[in-house]
């Protein structure tokens, strides 16, 4: 996460949304790799430290499209006061 420059707090958040996904058994057979990405993506929304779901899909190594699905995973199964299709820009 360091090479989006995100705060501390943005790191302690999607660390959160992390353990809740586990917890509610949303992170089953989905690659923590994407479960992370869409949480960090979750968390920069929430921390008003935007990031685009490309970059973040490019420094986590998976595709867009991921980061987009388990995004909309944890947003429709978590309260995370996050409305709607987030764009990806």
């Amino acid at each position: 996460m360091s090479e989006l420059e995100l705060s501390a707090e943005c790191h302690k958040t999607a660390k959160k949304i992390i353990k809740i996904a586990e917890i509610r058994g949303l992170t089953s057979g989905r690659g923590p790799t994407g479960v992370c990405a869409a949480a960090i993506y979750a968390a920069s929304i929430l921390s008003e430290e935007r990031r685009t779901q490309r970059a973040i899909a490019k420094t986590s190594q998976v595709t867009e499209v991921t980061v987009r699905n388990r995004f909309q995973e944890l947003i429709e199964n978590l309260d995370l006061g996050i409305k709607g299709r987030q764009s990806s820009n």
